[in-house]
């Protein structure tokens, strides 16, 4: 993938019909920096660019072995199950 190009110029207003029309070429346009303004019958509806920088794209089991349950963490204590049966 090519090095992404920071665009430091206003976005491009693009109607959602012809981003919607064109999604992977204005997706492709966006990975590498453009920013674009929708618009929805001349009124701006979204933007869409590249992700801030201080974006973090999760890490699945990177908390792996760092949390640790409570002997107890399935046992309902007496007095809520009673309020919950009582309530039934």
């Amino acid at each position: 993938m090519a090095e992404p190009r920071h665009n430091t110029s206003s976005p491009r207003r693009v109607g959602v019909r012809e981003f919607r029309g064109n999604l992977t070429s204005f997706l492709r346009q966006v990975e590498e920096g453009q920013r674009f303004v929708l618009t929805s019958h001349h009124k701006v509806v979204a933007e869409i660019g590249p992700p801030s920088s201080d974006v973090v794209i999760r890490k699945p089991g990177a908390l792996r072995g760092k949390i640790k349950l409570g002997d107890d963490f399935d046992v309902l204590p007496a007095d809520v199950l009673k309020a919950m049966e009582d309530g039934a």
